[in-house]
């Protein structure tokens, strides 16, 4: 096997479902013998301690990616990878600029983690994110090649940009591995997940608008008038603050719980009753493959893009309307009203590590 050095770049390392997958990619391409380097514009988040040791972190050490521009060109430069792959948009235009203005042979790969149509009308509100489309549109046509997350996202990357098909590839996230499964079999630290007491609904996720968390507080607060349970929510965003005056409003407090950030979301996912993911938009959510992996039941907004294809039109959960608490609420208690019945691993099959990394491989 001819052994390769890639750069995987990206923003940070802060908790997020594209930041997992390429630590994901960068251990699975290091593990395979390649030289891996992952450069952050800067080197801090909560996965930084899970970066394994074969694997280079490069900290370009810039407040803002838009900042990481000429340190990235002095990188490209200096360690001359074969190959690049970024995530997250604005950070996908800066690589493609970086690897032009380096003027070197770097083959630039970007993915693609969001479905561009819902991306842009959630974040129409923030003026610099308007500029983005755009720039995505004129730089994108300069990468060597496009990875969408899922069917739904390539669809729309192709008619949104309008890039040629040939040009978008779809590779599935990496999800599942041994460790997960290991990993989710780890004890849980945390009364409500002691035998005996109400079932807990979960959801993880970035607290952002995207998430639209609010809609899943709402319908749990419909569901306590029919169940005893209880909702906890993990993760860290702008939206902390809005959610608990929201949980505090509706009288849940003893009720919904948000911890925050924890290291192995996994452990909760197999002891939680039922996984809730309420997004108005994705791309293709690892967490919800992640809950079918721990065995749990899921309910799911049928948000652009993911879900559908992920739980094969409903075969293998609930899919609801986006921003429809009535509908969510109504999902949730159909699935606690009869006995759990768990997850297929047929469910999770596509999203091996080692299989989508193979894939990566191929094109880089």
């Amino acid at each position: 096997m001819e052994t390769k050095k890639v750069a995987l770049f990206l923003p940070s390392l802060v908790g997020g479902g594209a930041e997992r997958v390429m630590l994901s990619l960068a251990s699975e391409f290091a593990d395979q013998g390649h030289s891996v380097d992952l450069v952050l514009a800067k080197a801090k988040g909560e996965y930084l301690d899970q970066v394994p040791a074969n694997v280079h972190i490069v900290d370009l050490n810039a407040s803002r990616v838009l900042y990481s521009l000429f340190p990235l060109i002095r990188y490209l430069k200096e360690h001359q990878p074969n190959s690049v792959l970024s995530a997250l948009n604005h950070t996908n235009i800066m690589a493609i600029a970086a690897v032009a203005l380096a003027n070197v042979k770097a083959k630039t790969v970007v993915s693609i983690h969001s479905n561009l149509t819902q991306f842009s009308k959630v974040t129409k509100t923030r003026m610099v994110m308007r500029w983005i489309p755009p720039l995505m549109k004129w730089s994108f046509k300069r990468a060597d090649k496009v990875v969408a997350v899922s069917q739904g996202v390539a669809d729309d990357v192709i008619e949104h940009l309008q890039l040629p098909e040939e040009q978008v590839q779809v590779i599935y996230n990496p999800v599942v591995d041994d460790s997960l499964i290991q990993r989710a079999n780890e004890p849980v630290d945390h009364p409500w997940f002691v035998s005996g007491e109400p079932p807990v609904l979960l959801a993880v996720g970035r607290l952002t608008s995207e998430k639209d968390f609010p809609n899943l507080i709402q319908a749990f607060a419909r569901l306590k008038e029919h169940h005893e349970a209880r909702l906890m929510i993990l993760g860290e965003g702008e939206k902390r603050e809005e959610l608990e005056v929201l949980i505090k409003k509706l009288g849940l407090t003893e009720h919904v719980q948000l911890p925050g950030f924890v290291d192995n979301p996994y452990a909760y996912m197999k002891r939680a009753r039922l996984f809730v993911l309420s997004s108005s938009c994705e791309g293709l959510p690892t967490v919800l493959i992640e809950a079918l992996a721990c065995g749990t039941e899921v309910v799911s907004t049928d948000c652009p893009s993911g879900p559908r294809e992920i739980l094969d039109n409903g075969r293998h959960g609930s899919l609801v309307a986006i921003e429809d608490s009535e509908a969510l609420f109504q999902a949730m208690k159909e699935r606690l009203d009869i006995p759990e019945a768990g997850s297929s691993s047929e469910a999770y099959e596509p999203f091996w590590k080692t299989n989508v990394s193979r894939q990566y491989l191929d094109i880089l």
